[in-house]
């Protein structure tokens, strides 16, 4: 199954170009009348009026199968009501068509962004959105995935190269933007990725008021992209990066120089009983390592400045003249 989302501009022409369709047949209607393309409209209008500021209120959606797959109607008003669902469109009129004049057969899903409330429902990457919940409900429910873009089986008008722009461009920003310290340098690095910086001035000053984006023939405003990407956030991330670096550069440690090694009263051992040649390293062999073994099989002192009796040569021999006597 694949997603398409379409800008409803007026609920009048989205409506009469899916109820009145060749093969058209409506299957879920809900808070609007489906008898009727213009009484359809004005049930989305005046729900619409109740936040006049969302001018945009229509989404158009479309869910096509493979050419392979004829779901039955029970089930297509299913798939439909949860895509909605996971969209996030609820508490809202909508109305789910199905159409058989392709080959594939796909369905028509127009649905009110003003809910029944009267609260705004976002459609922040409602394209996005919809693709990877397509896909999540294609593998949930066996249907037959889209492996890629066929366009003899892909509805014209459900082609959207705008959603697709935009996206590379949100991604490209998002990319770029932790790197940049300055808007030229943002702007250096996106036109390496072809995409074009343009501000907007207020009158025939220097003042910036705005900023967009340009990507081929498809130019956005940053807020389009995401608020957050409108010249006003984007300066004032520019400002914290900016303070961020300063700060790390004027409060970067000085290494301290490592202490050289006491060689005093602390180490039994120090290094000067392991004598070294040419570069430090400690011999295996040679006069270094007799030194050493001397060192180490030297007697230890009793204390006084003499070696023991039991150790002196003076006892080593009398010892060896008691063994010569002859027993009596």
């Amino acid at each position: 199954m694949i997603s398409k989302v379409l800008k409803a501009h007026s609920f009048y022409h989205t409506c009469r170009y899916v109820l009145n369709k060749e093969g058209a047949e409506v299957l879920v209607v809900e808070g609007v009348r489906g008898h009727d393309f213009k009484l359809m409209a004005e049930d989305f209008d005046t729900q619409q009026q109740m936040r006049p500021g969302k001018e945009k209120a229509g989404a158009h959606f479309i869910l096509s199968f493979h050419p392979s797959e004829k779901p039955s109607d029970e089930l297509m008003a299913k798939l439909a009501k949860e895509y909605l669902t996971r969209l996030g469109i609820l508490n809202t009129q909508f109305a789910i068509v199905k159409h058989t004049d392709k080959d594939h057969l796909h369905m028509h899903i127009v649905a009110n962004m003003v809910n029944n409330e009267g609260k705004a429902i976002s459609d922040s990457w409602i394209g996005l959105r919809g693709k990877k919940i397509a896909q999540q409900i294609t593998q949930e429910y066996k249907l037959v995935p889209a492996l890629e873009k066929n366009l003899k089986l892909t509805h014209v008008e459900a082609l959207n190269e705008a959603e697709a722009v935009k996206y590379q461009i949100y991604d490209a920003i998002a990319q770029n933007l932790p790197l940049s310290r300055s808007f030229e340098d943002l702007q250096n690095r996106l036109l390496k990725q072809g995409i074009e910086t343009k501000f907007k001035h207020k009158g025939k000053t220097d003042e910036i008021q705005g900023i967009s984006f340009k990507k081929g023939n498809l130019s956005f405003k940053g807020s389009e992209i995401d608020r957050k990407f409108s010249y006003s956030n984007l300066k004032k991330v520019m400002v914290v990066q900016q303070r961020e670096e300063l700060s790390i550069q004027l409060k970067t440690p000085v290494r301290p120089k490592p202490a050289p090694l006491s060689a005093g009263p602390k180490n039994t051992l120090n290094r000067s009983a392991f004598p070294t040649h040419g570069g430090g390293q400690t011999p295996s062999s040679g006069s270094g390592l007799e030194k050493l073994t001397e060192i180490l099989l030297k007697p230890v002192d009793g204390g006084g400045g003499s070696i023991p009796y039991e150790l002196s040569q003076e006892a080593e021999i009398r010892r060896r003249k008691k063994k010569k006597r002859p027993s009596l």
